[in-house]
């Protein structure tokens, strides 16, 4: 079971104020979703909050697991309640991210769009060191626009030199051409799911309201909560050097 701070009656007292554990109507409920269904309240399916905290500290161990070796993780989640905490997640560990649109082949054609991210960022340093002044007015405005359009597409991704070890999603069903492209390469999946989502899609599936603002936060949080005492003591370890 995750730690958390308080008691367990006053966790479930906060995961249902931030609506962590309502899911969708009962019609919508995915049939591989009903073991992790607590109760039913108006027709709307209530999660297990058990189910929620034992999926969490699942997540927490895998997620760690990447951290021990110093792997990476990329984040999905373009849904505009996913976003804002994704990002902050992604800063705070220094992950790449997606939070616009998913470009098929980001996985699966990785080497392709490394070399469109390449192409990215020597374009805009040219445009900041006055690189670009060679050309004529109509061909800087020409390439400004394309760097424009670029920084949206790759916009979390240009530190990326390596498939990730990891993925992590908001909302599997969303995201199932990302999380069909890992599965494809082998990757594992973390994802915050809901009741109308398959929880066998993913390798670990952490059980929370997965359109909720509040309820992506607060799933965010308490990975934050677990992982930063990981990173920062991988962060602190020196490698072993050999005197032979």
């Amino acid at each position: 079971m995750v730690e958390t701070t308080g008691t367990n009656e006053e966790n479930i007292l906060e995961m249902a104020k931030l609506g962590v554990l309502f899911g969708h109507t009962k019609s919508k409920t995915h049939p591989k979703m009903r073991p992790y269904i607590g109760a039913t309240k108006n027709e709307v399916e209530l999660i297990d909050p058990d189910a929620t905290l034992a999926g969490l500290a699942k997540a927490i161990e895998t997620m760690q697991g990447v951290f021990e070796k110093k792997g990476s993780i990329l984040l999905v989640g373009t849904s505009p309640s996913a976003r804002p905490a994704l990002e902050a997640f992604a800063a705070r560990f220094s992950f790449p991210f997606v939070t616009g649109r998913w470009l098929g082949g980001t996985l699966t054609n990785f080497t392709v769009i490394t070399g469109r991210v390449k192409h990215f960022l020597e374009m805009k340093e040219k445009l900041e060191t006055g690189g670009l002044s060679k050309y004529t007015k109509k061909e800087q405005l020409m390439h400004k626009v394309e760097i424009g359009k670029m920084a949206q597409t790759f916009r979390g991704l240009e530190s990326v030199t390596k498939r990730p070890d990891l993925l992590f999603v908001v909302d599997a069903e969303l995201h199932r051409t990302a999380i069909a492209e890992a599965k494809k390469l082998k990757i594992p999946v973390v994802a915050i799911i809901d009741t109308d989502d398959d929880p066998s899609a993913v390798d670990c599936p952490i059980f929370a309201n997965d359109h909720a603002k509040s309820s992506i936060e607060w799933v965010m949080r308490e990975l934050t909560k677990a992982l930063v005492p990981v990173a920062e003591r991988v962060a602190k370890e020196v490698p072993n050097i050999s005197t032979n």
